[in-house]
């Protein structure tokens, strides 16, 4: 209970900057938990992509169908619906893509702007440390109480930043696989139609 008081004071001591922070870190981790989430569903898994692309290799087409039925995923998908159709496939992987793309470029944009809103808030709240000019009795120590507290604001949009970017890299770095696995299955269904097995 007292280390909540404690974050409570230290919000507030970190001035106005500190809501639009608190707003972005509550946007990263919605987003994060949204994209997991989807993740999950959409993709068909490197395990999917292994086990169809040895089946093709094989020319076990029916094996391979059978495997696509039975997986879950947008890859498998595609699959099961373009087998025969293998002319689509490139439209409904650009339109999966997307999808899967939807939502990172808030992360990005939060990556950059969190540093930025913590600078302000400290840079306003050193002006208003340093808008002290009667130096009585004590008041040096008023401006650098001031400075500390000002530095919470650049500390908390630091934080959200790093927040933001683990994120981001994460559901970049799954993105980029879903693609190669997406490219993989697609290449070896071409391969298998080239060869006459489909």
């Amino acid at each position: 209970m007292e280390s909540i008081k404690e974050a409570v004071e230290y919000f507030h001591k970190g001035g106005l900057v500190m809501w639009p922070l608190l707003l972005c870190s509550i946007i990263v981790v919605t987003i994060a938990i949204e994209r997991y989430l989807y993740y999950k569903t959409a993709d068909s898994g490197s395990l999917f992509t292994q086990e169809f692309c040895t089946l093709i290799s094989k020319g076990d087409v029916v094996g391979a169908e059978q495997l696509a039925s039975a997986s879950a995923g947008e890859c498998a998908r595609i699959i099961r619906d373009c087998t025969r159709h293998s002319a689509y496939m490139e439209s409904q992987a650009g339109l999966v893509i997307a999808k899967l793309r939807n939502r990172l470029h808030y992360l990005g944009v939060i990556v950059t702007m969190s540093p930025l809103l913590g600078l302000l808030g400290t840079i306003i709240g050193m002006i208003g440390s340093f808008s002290i000019f009667n130096l009585q009795e004590g008041q040096p120590m008023a401006i650098t109480g001031g400075i500390g507290e000002a530095l919470i604001a650049t500390a908390s949009g630091l934080c959200v930043a790093i927040l933001a970017l683990c994120a981001h890299s994460y559901f970049a770095q799954r993105l980029d696989t879903s693609i190669t696995n997406m490219e993989q299955c697609f290449s070896a269904l071409l391969e298998a139609e080239s060869r006459g097995d489909i």
